[in-house]
């Protein structure tokens, strides 16, 4: 039996430490097409949801084999405390996907909104509705993986981008 080989695509991620969005988008001539997205839901004390995300990551990584992944430099403007557990989601988060073998790359915020909607001060709903144009969806997703298809486009539009 033969298979199709798979077409090269971006995981985005954004993480957290409760909620972490994942979005894999692969680029199609000049448009863009949704592979996956989702909300990675974790729940109990913060060594248990650092678990789940790592296992959940570990398997769309297994499961979609992107050629590359893409992540939101972190936001300062939060509490010390959701800061530090940001971080700790994000080296979570940055470390499967390098064990993984995967190259990841890092954007900061207004490079991501500036991708996605032309203006690098975009607010979430405006990127949201920007993502499902882009992507051809009849609704927004929700907000966290909204979030994370835009890190993945920004990452798949970038000059120096190759599959």
């Amino acid at each position: 039996m033969t298979t199709e080989p798979r077409r090269p695509c971006v995981l985005g991620i954004d993480p957290g430490s409760s909620r972490t969005g994942v979005g894999l988008v692969a680029p199609d001539g000049t448009r863009y097409r949704l592979v996956h997205h989702e909300v990675i839901r974790a729940e109990g004390d913060l060594p248990d949801r650092l678990v789940r995300i790592r296992a959940r990551l570990a398997e769309l990584l297994a499961e979609h084999a992107p050629c590359s992944a893409a992540f939101e430099d972190v936001y300062h403007g939060h509490s010390v405390p959701s800061v530090v557990k940001l971080a700790q989601a994000r080296g979570v988060a940055l470390c499967t996907v390098a064990e993984s073998g995967v190259p990841i790359a890092s954007y900061p915020p207004a490079v991501v909104k500036r991708a996605v909607t032309g203006s690098g001060r975009a607010e979430k709903p405006q990127v949201a509705r920007m993502v499902a144009a882009i992507l051809g969806l009849d609704a927004p997703p929700p907000a966290d993986a909204a979030d994370a298809l835009a890190v993945a486009l920004c990452h798949a539009m970038h000059p120096g981008w190759q599959p």
